[in-house]
């Protein structure tokens, strides 16, 4: 076999693995956000995409299922001073587009929700009355 197919039938290999390397899947109730030399450029919904090799990257796996988030248990004092123990439970989706903007910029929405949460619990606590 001359040298010249070897050469090319490597080469043919090469090209379709980095064809195969950049087709990706993305599966339903997920959305990617591509960007394109660090800059966003496009959100991607379930179904296959091919991506431009070496120039755009998958900044962000966003899920869009319901994640539950629990936060640890918090005492609290009702008005006529009997103190509790109160558990809560976050249930929270991204459902709108308008994340994916922002995505790159919060790595992790988690943590940015629970102190939240906990301050939001805390004041309503605050109003409770033992029966």
């Amino acid at each position: 076999m001359p040298v010249g197919a070897i050469i090319g039938i490597i080469a043919g290999a090469v090209v379709l693995l980095i064809i195969l390397a950049n087709l990706k899947i993305v599966p339903q109730a997920a959305e990617y956000v591509i960007e394109f030399l660090g800059k966003y450029k496009a959100t991607w919904t379930a179904g296959v995409h091919v991506k431009v090799p070496f120039f755009e990257r998958i900044a962000k796996r966003v899920t869009l299922k319901e994640q539950v988030l629990d936060s640890p248990p918090q005492p609290v004092i009702t008005k006529d001073n009997v103190t509790m123990q109160i558990d809560t439970v976050i249930f929270s989706a991204f459902l709108t587009q308008n994340f994916m903007l922002t995505a790159p910029l919060i790595p992790s929405p988690r943590s940015k929700i629970l102190p939240q949460q906990l301050s939001v619990t805390s004041s309503a606590n605050s109003n409770l009355t033992e029966r």
